[in-house]
């Protein structure tokens, strides 16, 4: 399986119609969250109204799934708290979402929703006890928001990742975890786009401007996660220790440029 997984696209129609473009060479493209852009002089339902076409449109082209962010939530649920009810209605075009989970190629993956008070946040809790039963040879989350106290969570000056998550992540012990949310974490000093909690791998994508976005390319068969993004290209073997700093590299890997579409949209 091959995977392509961005964030933070924050209504950026050009990086949109570059995952587009980019989406047949992968198996499934995995989108964690902050679709919309709360800053944008368009309207919020009107962006969501072309943000579900385009998720429509790459649902046409491979799989995909995504997660709600903190900027796609649109309204409030029956117990009052925030949700994101655009994102709740993917289902019914066929793209996975929150509290969904899909099963491809042995490999489990749990789709978190941005939880904005203690319900939902129980609620999440109990899916990923629900998922922990399943059978599965490996195990992906797409949570928006990266762990606490992890370089993935790292603002420059603080911690800004999901405390929750840390203790799901010790809990559960997936083998994967992909996020966003904090921007800037790959690129200031002391953050990084990957850690390891326990035997746990977590990503930050981050996000820049531009085309190409930020993005992660998963590989199965080479047990392999790259990161390419405007700071350059990195990479590390999933079945190796992490090494810090992580090497940079010249070119992607071999594999990572078989049917290229395009480097630069």
């Amino acid at each position: 399986m091959r995977c392509l997984i961005v964030a933070d696209l924050h209504y950026s129609l050009p990086q949109y119609d570059w995952v587009v473009q980019e989406a047949p060479r992968y198996d499934l493209v995995i989108l964690a969250g902050d679709h919309v852009d709360l800053s944008s002089a368009v309207d919020g339902r009107a962006q969501m109204v072309v943000l579900a076409k385009y998720l429509e449109v790459l649902k046409g082209k491979t799989r995909i799934v995504t997660v709600s962010g903190n900027h796609d939530l649109d309204s409030r649920d029956e117990q009052g708290e925030k949700t994101s009810r655009w994102m709740n209605e993917l289902h019914t075009i066929g793209v996975p979402s929150d509290d969904g989970s899909i099963e491809i190629d042995g490999t489990l993956i749990t789709l978190c929703r941005w939880w904005d008070g203690p319900l939902a946040q129980a609620r999440l809790g109990e899916q990923l006890a629900r998922d922990a039963q399943k059978p599965k040879q490996r195990w992906f989350w797409v949570h928006h928001a990266p762990c606490y106290d992890s370089p993935t969570s790292w603002s420059g000056s603080k911690s800004l990742g999901d405390k929750a998550l840390l203790e799901w992540i010790n809990t559960y012990r997936p083998d994967m975890v992909f996020s966003g949310h904090v921007h800037q974490s790959p690129f200031t000093k002391a953050g990084s786009w990957v850690d390891r909690v326990g035997t746990t791998w977590v990503f930050n994508v981050g996000q820049h401007p531009g085309v190409p976005p930020a993005h992660l390319v998963y590989d199965s068969e080479h047990y392999e996660i790259v990161w390419m993004s405007m700071a350059g290209i990195q990479s590390v073997k999933l079945d190796h220790p992490l090494v810090r700093p992580v090497p940079r590299l010249a070119m992607p890997p071999a594999w990572a440029l078989e049917n290229e579409v395009s480097a630069t949209g």
